[in-house]
């Protein structure tokens, strides 16, 4: 088995996986703080690297059913959140292609000032 390839998003915050501290994304990609997932509030951010997605899942959440992918760390498996694949609802469209992260699973740091 070959060694994990993790990419870096850069940035002066950092989201990371808060079991193996593997960085997720940055502030820069941070869309929205208010959403709520299955372990309490969840953010929502453009982009997100180092996670592995499941299988396609039709869901019925508050907001009308989705098509999502639950994602983990790349690194430890460790499931962090979900993806919107596709939104039934008009309104909810904004959505697709968004990653959503719990914050009971994440952690923020300080990166690295760009020079």
């Amino acid at each position: 088995m070959g060694k994990i390839f993790l990419e870096h998003p850069g940035g002066t915050r950092l989201y990371s996986c808060a079991k193996c501290n593997t960085v997720l994304t940055n502030r820069c990609n941070l869309l929205s703080t208010r959403f709520t997932g299955s372990t309490g509030r969840a953010f929502l951010f453009k982009k997100a690297v180092n996670l592995v997605q499941s299988e396609r899942q039709d869901r019925v959440m508050l907001t009308g059913r989705h098509i999502v992918r639950d994602v983990s760390c790349k690194n430890c498996k460790s499931r962090l959140g979900w993806m919107y694949e596709y939104a039934t609802d008009e309104q909810q469209r904004y959505k697709e292609g968004k990653v959503i992260l719990e914050r009971a699973l994440i952690t923020e740091s300080n990166g690295i000032d760009e020079i």
